[in-house]
């Protein structure tokens, strides 16, 4: 069994590069051609591969992600300042001028792959010079934990002694990369044991590409229901979506996840350098939330973990999964007790329908259409109200 990059994962790169090449500019003084594209980061090496290095193109554009997350008005409020997040994954690099200062390796966790490192500017990279892409919470301090061996390859027993490592740590989220169809019984004990500290366990509901089998020398994909230790009690288990709002069609079909984030065509930092990458996957969009839920951490110090996953579920945008509102998480008072609620397994986007409705069809769907009406309003209100009725962002400033 190897692990190749999906179909889903090169069409979001060349999908993203397309809509990049305008805004990135060398890191060198050579003029930049129209075909210069971002290099992909990846989550495994092959044997033989060098390790990740410096990316010698940067974005200078505001990425897509910032105005969709909302960030300008979250960072007034907070931008993660005296939260640590642990980034359990191939580890984080030394050299990464947008996590300069912020970051404690635990034994030692260097990033040979890179994958660590992006994450790790997902949840709270800052700015170079007030341009490029730009993590969600860059206030906040980076507790690198190594998930995987050298190459990427990450195992039960890695992510579970990931997991302990970053609790006993003092990290109060912990973000894991990994999304593995085995470990249920190491993995969710890893997850109380955190649980135990009052760290949150965010984790993606799927990985990023899944393994592909040869049976009589033709590629076999075979996607399973759960993934751990997103399954396991207690996580925040995340989905992804892109610039247009969906996720690709051979996205894998998951269950439970409780919140989705931007997760394809995301441009973030390399384990080195001030270049960048580009990236696509659920793991980059649980990197989003973690940096959302230290940011609710920083704002909301008296919430507990479990309370801190209530507060970013129970304040989403209504969709089907529900989809992070940063602002809203640090800003909404949830009634007291009330536990948000558990979305059925999720299958996105859902094939649309061309069949005529009958009557009856018709007087059932004015009926839901009132009842979803209601409901909207139950949450549109509040939320406009704790906004003072502003529009959804605004370009962000330089941290």
């Amino acid at each position: 069994m190897r692990h190749v990059p999906s179909p889903r994962a090169a069409r979001r790169a060349a999908a993203g590069l397309l809509g990049l090449c305008a805004a990135v500019v060398p890191a060198g003084p050579a003029a930049l051609a129209d075909s210069v594209q971002l290099p992909v980061v990846r989550a495994v090496l092959a044997p033989g591969d060098p390790c990740a290095g410096a990316s010698g193109e940067t974005a200078r554009e505001q990425p897509w992600t910032v105005r969709a997350l909302g960030l300008s008005r979250a960072w007034s409020l907070s931008r993660g300042a005296g939260v640590t997040v642990a980034v359990v994954d191939t580890g984080v690099g030394t050299g990464v001028p947008a996590l300069a200062g912020r970051v404690t390796a635990v034994d030692g966790a260097g990033d040979c792959v890179g994958h660590g490192s992006f994450a790790a500017g997902l949840v709270a990279g800052a700015p170079l010079d007030g341009v490029g892409p730009v993590g969600v919470a860059p206030g906040a301090r980076i507790l690198a934990v190594r998930g995987t061996d050298d190459r990427g390859v990450a195992t039960p027993a890695r992510v579970a002694d990931g997991i302990r490592a970053a609790a006993d740590g003092g990290a109060r989220v912990i973000y894991v990369a990994a999304a593995l169809p085995t470990g249920k019984s190491e993995l969710t004990a890893a997850v109380a044991h955190a649980a135990g500290r009052d760290a949150l366990v965010v984790a993606p509901a799927a990985p990023d590409a899944l393994p592909v089998e040869r049976v009589g020398g033709a590629p076999v994909v075979r996607p399973e229901p759960w993934y751990w230790p997103a399954a396991a009690p207690g996580v925040l288990s995340v989905s992804d979506y892109g610039p247009d709002g969906s996720r690709p069609e051979d996205a894998p079909v998951v269950g439970g996840v409780d919140l989705a984030a931007p997760g394809d065509a995301v441009v973030g930092v390399g384990p080195k350098g001030s270049g960048h990458y580009l990236g696509s996957g659920a793991s980059l969009a649980a990197a989003h939330v973690a940096g959302a839920a230290a940011l609710v951490r920083a704002r909301r110090p008296e919430l507990t973990a479990a309370q801190t996953s209530q507060q970013l579920t129970g304040t989403g945008y209504p969709a089907d999964p529900v989809r992070v509102d940063v602002y809203a998480a640090m800003t909404m008072v949830l009634d007291a007790g009330r536990a948000a609620p558990a979305p059925p397994p999720a299958r996105m986007p859902p094939p649309p329908s061309a069949a005529p409705l009958n009557r009856a069809l018709v007087i059932g769907a004015v009926g839901g259409a009132l009842v979803l009406l209601v409901a909207a309003a139950a949450v549109v209100i509040p939320r406009g109200r704790a906004r003072g009725w502003r529009a959804a962002d605004t370009p962000y400033p330089a941290p």
